[in-house]
């Protein structure tokens, strides 16, 4: 075994800016690399000499949930990036630390139980109904599916956050959160920022961008906590400013404009980019696709589906974990690790920026045998218990693992079974590029041709 003294291996690059060039262009081919070349702990160096950084890549199943889970404790969200994402977007569960995070889940925790978020099926069946209308006037029978799915998460999750106000929300959100979103990266990756205050274009474009965006969660969160208890709706809204506790009180304005945007953030890109390569990756398996259509018209015969037909769509729910796989929608999580310690022999001293990547372990051989090839079987009942358990985390993991889950998993699979069962896809685009953004983003579209099921 490899001592704790032994210095962390890793990529020389180059001389002077060691892996900066690397990491800017393509982080997610830049771990990978790295894990295929150096094992499941990889340092990397970035940045001139003065503003140099070192970045601990932890490869491997046992090493994610050491830092998730086991360790948890020691890896907090204290880099530079968390702190960009919460001055842009607040200080809600997925930034927020220590007893404000604590107080926010109690808080919000009864608002995603299983029965109350079963209760949000409508809004999503609602929202995929409409979308397939659209797409039966799509220009020459093709779709964009990232651009598709996008639009179809967003409108499904600011219905369920905001009910009534939907329709001020909606434009808002899609105008203001790609400037908030571009901005925020910007400023997480690199190693020196000018401050927010000073009026240069880029502040000022974020600056307006979020003011805009606040100012319509401020009004919509006034508007249901002057209702009070005679607020009627079972919108999230409505619900987090009913929230309270003997113990913990209950949310303010501000916080509750917080929770709003880190769920519109989670909320909407994250089951996207599900949904979207879930298509992209049935549009070009045409046998996948005929069994998972089977599946959606035999468990539904026709009608609309409901929350409880998520257990009986096996084959769909293999569909979405392995492109949940292949592309998950946080491909890369950072933490800062507050005392040295060891992970996989190596040790990771205190203050050092640590990243677990599901993108790398995801491809990991040791756990997927030919990872690059799509293969749902991988997720019927006895692999997945020959697996360790963080083989797959695209929810993260440990105590922080996203709240959201079920609701993403629910939306996915009811979703998926609607389009399947109107339209056949064959994908115009064979291969999409991806890049590591707030979430994983698409660098070009993934268009399918659209066939309405039984035409000739």
């Amino acid at each position: 075994m490899t001592s704790a003294g032994t210095r962390v291996p890793g990529p020389a690059g180059l001389p002077l800016l060691g892996s900066m060039f690397d990491l800017k262009r393509d982080s997610l081919g830049t771990f990978l690399a790295g894990q295929r070349e150096h094992g499941d702990v990889v340092r990397f160096t970035a940045g001139p000499p003065g503003l140099r950084m070192e970045l601990y890549g932890v490869f491997s199943a046992e090493g994610a949930q050491q830092v998730l889970a086991t360790e948890s404790a020691n890896f907090r969200k204290d880099n530079t990036f968390y702190q960009e994402v919460r001055e842009s977007f607040g200080n809600g569960l997925l930034t927020s630390q220590d007893d404000d995070y604590l107080r926010q889940r109690r808080l919000v925790q009864p608002l995603f139980t299983r029965k109350r978020v079963d209760g949000y099926a409508s809004a999503v069946t609602d929202e995929t109904s409409a979308l397939l209308t659209r797409w039966g006037s799509a220009p020459g029978g093709t779709v964009d599916v990232i651009d598709e799915m996008t639009g179809l998460a967003l409108r499904a999750v600011a219905r369920i956050l905001f009910g009534t106000g939907v329709e001020d929300a909606i434009p808002v959100v899609e105008r203001c959160f790609p400037v908030i979103g571009s901005y925020t990266l910007r400023r997480g990756l690199s190693p020196v920022n000018p401050p927010r205050h000073w009026p240069i274009p880029d502040n000022r474009r974020a600056a307006s961008a979020m003011d805009e965006l606040y100012a319509v969660c401020d009004r919509i969160v006034e508007e249901r906590r002057a209702e009070g208890d005679a607020a009627k709706g079972d919108d999230l809204l409505t619900l987090l400013a009913q929230a309270q506790s003997a113990e913990d009180g209950s949310l303010d304005a501000t916080e509750i404009r917080d929770q709003v945007l880190i769920f519109l953030l989670a909320g909407h890109e994250t089951t996207a980019t599900s949904l979207a390569f879930a298509l992209h990756l049935l549009a070009r398996h045409p046998e996948q696709q005929a069994r998972a259509r089977a599946e959606a018209e035999r468990v539904l015969a026709g009608r609309t589906p409901e929350a409880y037909d998520l257990d009986a769509l096996p084959y769909l729910t293999r569909v979405l974990k392995e492109a949940m796989r292949l592309y998950p929608a946080a491909p890369a999580i950072g933490r800062r690790a507050v005392e040295a310690t060891e992970i996989g022999g190596f040790a990771i001293p205190a203050g050092a920026d640590v990243v677990v990547a599901p993108w790398v372990t995801h491809r990991h051989p040791r756990y997927w045998e030919e990872p690059e090839r799509f293969d749902p079987e991988r997720f019927l009942p006895e692999p997945e218990k020959e697996r360790p358990r963080y083989a797959w985390f695209p929810f993260g993991g440990g105590p922080r693992a996203c709240i959201g889950q079920h609701f993403s998993m629910l939306e996915s699979v009811l979703a998926l079974s609607m389009i399947l069962r109107e339209y056949e896809l064959e994908a115009v685009d064979q291969e999409v590029p991806v890049h590591a953004g707030i979430t994983l983003r698409a660098d070009a579209p993934a268009r399918c041709l659209l066939r309405p099921v039984g035409a000739s």
